[in-house]
């Protein structure tokens, strides 16, 4: 019996939470508390991962084969792709560099710059009242890096472009996974047939990003993989832990496509922000980062701001929602 509606989304949503935390912690351990320094590498081991078990679902028809009809949808697919891989590659550098807790105040953002692409993009405006919630969103990050003991620049632009790339990414996968976004693909058959679910999404990514980040790991890294022999030589564990790692990376992939579809971009970003309340909390916890009362206080600002975002776009999808009601009650009256 399939489950109903309400409850498959709160467990695409639980799955999501679970799997963002793991990997995010994963990440920090394996990068500085291991010592294995090759962020490149190791989002380039996720992504293997990813295409081998979205090509072993399709193959094993745990999910229906779905096939990409025009070279204009494929090219969405590598935009997309390529934007994906590069937000991946940003957070895991930055973790290198700064603490989780710092990375994940700066991912707090990422309602902002969505917003924005969105706006570039889609030509989707907001109200005036939702685009002045964004301030204290932007003006607590500043605080927060202001007053930051862990400050590194490098690793502060890493997750900067790291944020860029998953608002950016997010505006795309939301258009991807909708009909409005496969215009193109219908025109040449019917929609069902060319809307690609999310494990088909991942399947055609996964290419793309292995290409990219291969030829990254070859100029940013190439001592990546003897390093990597000799840590599994010096510790086989090491192997069990980078493919767990791995693991895990691939239910955030599939379960960021999962929310995306039920939610919406936007709604993945609140969440994103509200889980990484969590993630900061027990990143502290474990890691012992030190935090100052102006990080705390941007950080707080920058959640207050993001709440204030949330609520605002309810208020406005609830007002829009109310406006097609009417003008439908009207047109069926007519």
């Amino acid at each position: 019996m399939a489950a109903p509606s309400g409850t498959r989304t709160a467990l695409v949503v639980a799955a999501w939470y679970s799997a963002n935390i793991g990997v995010l912690l994963l990440n920090k351990y394996i990068l500085t508390i291991y010592g294995f320094r090759f962020p490149v590498f190791m989002t380039l081991c996720h992504m293997c991962m990813c295409s081998v078990l979205s090509a072993s679902a399709r193959e094993f028809k745990i999910v229906p084969k779905q096939f990409i009809r025009t070279k204009r949808h494929y090219g969405k697919v590598a935009v997309l792709a390529l934007t994906f891989a590069l937000s991946v590659l940003g957070g895991n550098v930055s973790l290198r560099y700064i603490p989780v807790s710092f990375n994940q105040a700066l991912g707090a953002t990422t309602p902002f710059f969505t917003a924005i692409f969105a706006y570039l993009m889609l030509q989707k405006k907001e109200s005036t009242a939702t685009y002045m919630t964004l301030v204290p969103v932007v003006g607590g990050i500043a605080i927060a890096t202001w007053g930051e003991p862990s400050f590194n620049l490098i690793g502060f632009f890493a997750c900067l472009i790291g944020v860029c790339g998953r608002a950016l990414k997010s505006v795309l996968q939301g258009w991807l996974l909708t009909p409005a976004g496969e215009k193109e693909a219908e025109k040449m058959s019917n929609a069902h047939e060319n809307k690609l679910d999310s494990m088909s999404l991942l399947y055609y990514m996964s290419p793309v990003c292995i290409v990219a980040l291969g030829v990254c790991t070859l100029i940013m890294e190439p001592e990546a993989l003897s390093a990597f022999y000799e840590a599994a030589e010096m510790n086989p564990n090491f192997i069990a832990l980078l493919l767990g790692n791995c693991f895990v990376a691939y239910l955030v992939n599939l379960t960021n496509f999962l929310v995306t579809a039920h939610l919406g971009a936007l709604t993945l970003q609140v969440l994103g922000n509200a889980k990484g309340v969590v993630c900061t909390i027990v990143s502290v916890m474990l890691f012992r980062n030190p935090m100052t009362f102006r990080g705390v206080l941007g950080y707080t600002i920058t959640m207050i701001g993001v709440w204030l975002y949330s609520s605002s776009k309810r208020r406005s999808s609830r007002l829009a929602a109310a406006m097609e009601n009417t003008r439908a009650a009207s047109q069926n009256k007519v």
